[in-house]
């Protein structure tokens, strides 16, 4: 039986076995999944983010519970920091999660941001497409943490759900537009801690200064303890509200085919980049001009112009 074969299966060797490869970019498999795409199952996709600190892991963790309650299969993507000097991660949000560690109806990956921006790491598209394949319903991944910036998840989730937490300069942040603009959902996480009252009002006020394109939608404010559990039920029920607005207002194929067009851009960006460092014209034409770059004798815009000249682009 081939790999493919025993994802479907449900075997969750064949599982971590096919998210090693997509993480370590194997063409092989990749082809394979690739040849899958048209046939691949769409399971709701759930985004969770928010500033370091704020309780993602254990709040993925409560939310977990909730599903599993509900009888759903529920895989799990989190993404850890990498060490900019080692490349290294300690991969510890499945910590946070060991719960649910002999649980055959849950799967937690950890994976190494490898420096990638925006909180994702570069194989998250291709891992929620494995979990797919095997049968998971939801997929909820959980980003790095790294505040406004991080908005990369709007555009893999169905539903964006960011955490924030009183008494932590959150009130600050959530009033920046990034962060805000991409929440569909927003969870007010150690609710029991004094100021959270205060944080909800700014968040409130921070919605007023959504675009009126986004005001569709209003996001609700849920206030948890997911140390305790506390407010996990009302929270996956914020999520499935949100799930059948986008159903009842014909915006889930909308959001799905802006999920394919950027991974389309991705890795154009990202086989261009490879191009640029292999051995063919592409490299001969980039070497070339990057020496120029070097000896400022062309400023770095000028030579991408060049460069595109050259490949015809």
């Amino acid at each position: 039986m081939d790999l493919l074969s025993r994802i479907k299966a449900r075997e969750t060797r064949a599982i971590a076995r096919a998210l090693t490869l997509v993480e370590n970019g194997d063409d092989a498999f990749c082809a394979a999944l690739d040849a899958e795409y048209t046939n691949l199952p769409h399971p709701e996709r759930i985004g969770i983010t928010g500033p370091p600190g704020s309780g993602k892991s254990t709040l993925t963790s409560a939310l977990l519970s909730e599903y599993r309650r509900q009888g759903k299969r529920v895989g799990v993507v989190a993404v850890d920091p990498s060490s900019p000097f080692s490349g290294g991660a300690l991969l510890g949000d499945r910590l946070r999660m060991t719960a649910h560690s002999l649980d055959a109806d849950v799967f937690v990956r950890s994976m190494a941001s490898r420096g990638r921006f925006g909180g994702l790491a570069i194989g998250s598209e291709d891992a929620c497409d494995v979990l797919a394949l095997a049968g998971f319903d939801p997929i909820i991944v959980e980003t790095v943490g790294v505040g406004q910036s991080e908005v990369d998840i709007a555009r893999l989730a169905d539903t964006t759900v960011v955490v924030l937490t009183p008494s932590a300069g959150d009130s600050v942040q959530a009033l920046k537009a990034g962060i805000m603009e991409i929440a569909e959902v927003v969870a007010i996480n150690k609710a029991d801690r004094e100021g959270a009252e205060r944080l909800e009002e700014d968040v409130k006020e921070g919605m007023e200064l959504r675009p009126e394109s986004a005001r569709a939608w209003n996001p609700p404010i849920v206030r948890t303890v997911a140390t305790q559990g506390q407010g996990a039920s009302e929270l996956a029920a914020a999520i499935a509200q949100h799930r059948t607005f986008l159903g009842s207002n014909g915006l889930l194929a909308g959001v799905r085919q802006k999920r394919a067009e950027s991974r389309l851009t991705d890795l154009a960006g990202a086989a261009l980049l490879d191009a640029l460092k292999g051995q063919g014209r592409a490299n001969t034409a980039f070497e070339g001009l990057r020496g120029q770059v070097r000896a400022r004798q062309l400023s770095p815009r000028a030579a991408v112009k060049a460069l595109l000249q050259q490949l015809a682009l």
